[in-house]
């Protein structure tokens, strides 16, 4: 048996082994189950429809059609990831409402990090609201309860994400965390109530009374409360008629002290004036040598950056999205001749792979209307191939800009592609929106 058959043997194994968990609903197993049948056979088309199946049973929709596109580049014809794509897309409103959800869960972890938890589970709210499968949501939103001490109101959100995902294992956490507060809960009453009464034998009687302490607790509580209320008395009294009398006193104070201070501060505009003239001189000459430094530390950090992902290239151990991430801080213009071999090196094979994934990404995004993303993507394409699929990642980007009614920037790409791409699919399609645009006005 050859290593390609092997490798195949491996990806429908791991492909049978999520598609058994997936059919009772272990959600999260089933996704590590098909990530590892992709990672054998990246063209394993029924392995990544149903990752795009288990993702959207999960509410993550977005990432659900990012495997579908993705399958849909491998099997243009005869692939039920079409059928599924079709049907996100025909219910009215659909994608909205989960790009909507999205965007509420985002705000919502901000506002939570930020203190404001009352905030963010308004936001959460309305997000499983729009969104009942949405796992993610459901899970920060039963944290939250559990922060504030509403426990039944977590119990209830832990368990609607369970019911979609038996075996999350944030959900399964978050469920032994509210065990744990029930015991201990249950616990701390038993005692209490025990702490509440005395009980003695008498003769053959067993006499149960209230324990004296609160009586005492009581007493020493009154004498606190009268003290704090002669301290809030003598408080106010000391602001409404000490206070404004040497306020006043000290106003008039102030008063003289900001006269004299203005005629200094006449004096010493026309010392700071002088300084500034001979501090140009000196920053002027300066300039040269700093921008040299810069140079020469650009370079350097260049040079490093491409070494240290050529290591890790070599090893294997850093995914492509880190190593796109930093290849793209490189300045190449100031490698000598082996730095840039070693990066056209790298690129040659990273950058075709990173723009197949990016664009079906941005495809994605576009279709569930959350351009920003979209454009993030389509951006690093831009850097690392203005012109990749005839022009259509451009086209896209174009597109994204214009349903943000950024007109200015989506014509200038328009007529870029009609310039650089004529008689392509891309330029037909750029000139049409010009033409849109030009009637319209």
């Amino acid at each position: 048996m050859d290593y390609s058959t092997k490798l195949v043997y491996q990806s429908n194994y791991w492909y049978n082994d999520g598609l058994k968990r997936a059919n009772i609903r272990d959600l999260s197993g089933a996704i590590l189950s098909l990530r590892r049948s992709l990672q054998y056979n990246n063209a394993n088309v029924a392995a990544r429809n149903l990752l795009g199946l288990v993702y959207y049973g999960r509410g993550e929709v977005v990432e659900a059609l990012v495997e579908w596109i993705l399958s849909k580049n491998f099997q243009s014809k005869d692939n039920i990831a079409n059928y599924f794509i079709k049907k996100v897309q025909e219910v009215p409103g659909e994608l909205e409402q989960v790009n909507q959800a999205v965007k509420k869960y985002n705000q919502s972890i901000k506002y939570a990090r930020q203190g404001g938890d009352d905030i963010a589970i308004m936001q959460l709210k309305k997000a499983v609201a729009a969104h009942p499968g949405y796992v993610k949501a459901r899970q920060l939103l039963a944290l939250l309860y559990l922060k504030n001490e509403q426990y039944s109101m977590a119990r209830q959100e832990i368990r609607a994400a369970h019911r979609l995902d038996t075996t999350d294992p944030v959900t399964l956490r978050y469920m032994h965390e509210l065990n744990q507060i029930r015991k201990s809960r249950t616990v701390r009453i038993k005692d209490k109530k025990k702490e509440d009464f005395v009980s003695y034998n008498l003769g053959n009687e067993t006499i149960i009374q209230p324990a004296s302490g609160n009586f005492k607790e009581n007493l020493g509580l009154h004498t606190v409360l009268n003290i704090l209320i002669g301290l809030a008395v003598g408080v106010a009294v000391m602001w409404f008629l000490i206070l404004p009398a040497v306020s006043n006193s000290r106003q008039k104070t102030v008063n003289k002290q900001t006269a004299s201070f203005s005629d200094q501060i006449a004096t010493q505009d026309a010392q700071i004036s002088a300084l500034k003239k001979e501090l140009e001189t000196y920053r002027s000459s300066d300039k040269k040598n700093k921008k040299s430094k810069a140079t020469a530390a650009t370079t350097q950090e260049s040079y490093e950056a491409v070494m240290n992902i050529a290591d890790h290239y070599k090893a294997g151990d850093m995914s492509n999205a880190d190593m796109l991430a930093e290849l793209l801080k490189v300045n190449k213009s100031t490698l000598g001749t082996q730095g840039k071999k070693q990066f056209e090196q790298i690129t040659s094979s990273l950058y075709p792979t990173m723009c197949q994934r990016l664009f079906a990404t941005a495809t994605a995004n576009y279709d569930a209307a959350n351009y920003d993303t979209a454009i993030s993507n389509l951006d690093q394409i831009m850097q690392m191939d203005q012109g990749y699929n005839d022009g259509k990642a451009m086209l896209l980007l174009a597109q994204c800009y214009e349903k943000q009614n950024k007109t200015g920037k989506a014509n200038t790409y328009y007529q870029k592609i009609v310039d650089k791409y004529s008689g392509k699919e891309a330029a037909t399609t750029a000139q049409e929106a010009l033409n849109k645009q030009n009637k319209q006005n």
